[in-house]
């Protein structure tokens, strides 16, 4: 299945999502996977299988949104200059939304700007963070507030990836999907109150769902300046939310969660 982001003013920034369509990725030129520890240990072998190029180098850090910073995005780059990646070099995100954030940044600003491709690995990230071209860290002053706008060239989701997810990871993820039907599609959203995720087609068909959603969203307004901002519900609350908790009690997705509850309440409050 594919579903495309379709840039009308800006046709080059366009591309592809694959969903469970990865098979072999050519390259003419160096890649460097950036991925985290957790998903290095489960997943990498398999991606490594699945690329050609004339070198491939992987990079490895830290797993968990409290490592998305400064120094980390430091670390990415300094990788990229001692693998002597140039400007027809690739980076490919393999990871959650963390790992695709970063990774996203840093194809950003290395040598003023190379490729990078999408492998998501948790649901959350599949559904919302690697489609849209929005890529950052975190400071001390909140989230994602140092960032830039970079599309990838293609996002590859591939639900084998979500076997590995943790039970608590997964429910995240659905938070996400919860909050694209609640802002876009009522269908979509009885939908869920009436089907399980946890069955394959299902779970398919609901990642596809809200991929469509979210590239409608963005190819109308990709640096949020009018119907994309309808995208953050809940976000304003979720992410005061994970700074004042140090980005380590709570995950993104539940994060979310309770900011659409509160927002929710707020609104009722406000009639």
């Amino acid at each position: 299945m594919v579903v495309n982001i379709d840039f009308q003013e800006k046709k080059t920034d366009s591309y592809k999502v694959f969903i469970n369509e990865l098979d072999i990725l050519e390259f003419n030129s160096k890649v460097a996977i950036v991925t985290n520890t957790t998903v290095s240990s489960l997943h990498v072998k398999k991606l490594l299988a699945s690329l050609k190029a004339p070198s491939c180098h992987v990079i490895t850090i830290e797993d968990g949104e409290q490592y998305k910073n400064l120094e980390t995005l430091n670390f990415i780059l300094e990788e990229c200059f001692k693998y002597k990646l140039d400007r027809k070099s690739t980076l490919i995100a393999f990871g959650g939304g963390v790992v695709g954030d970063m990774t996203g940044f840093a194809a950003s600003i290395y040598q003023r700007g190379i490729d990078f491709i999408q492998v998501p690995t948790t649901l959350l990230s599949q559904v919302d963070a690697s489609v849209g071209g929005k890529t950052g860290i975190n400071n001390k002053f909140g989230k994602n507030l140092i960032g830039t706008f970079w599309q990838p060239r293609a996002v590859y989701c591939e639900t084998d990836f979500l076997k590995t997810l943790p039970q608590r990871e997964f429910s995240a993820g659905i938070a996400e999907i919860i909050k694209m039907a609640v802002t876009f599609d009522k269908e979509f959203f009885e939908w869920l109150e009436e089907h399980t995720l946890l069955k394959e087609q299902n779970l398919q068909f609901a990642i596809s769902k809200s991929i469509k959603i979210k590239a409608d969203v963005v190819a109308s307004d990709e640096r949020e300046e009018g119907i994309r901002a309808v995208l953050n519900y809940g976000h304003t609350f979720a992410h005061v939310i994970e700074n004042q908790t140090a980005y380590k009690r709570y995950l993104h997705g539940e994060a979310v969660a309770m900011g659409i509850d509160m927002a929710n309440s707020l609104a009722l409050k406000l009639g």
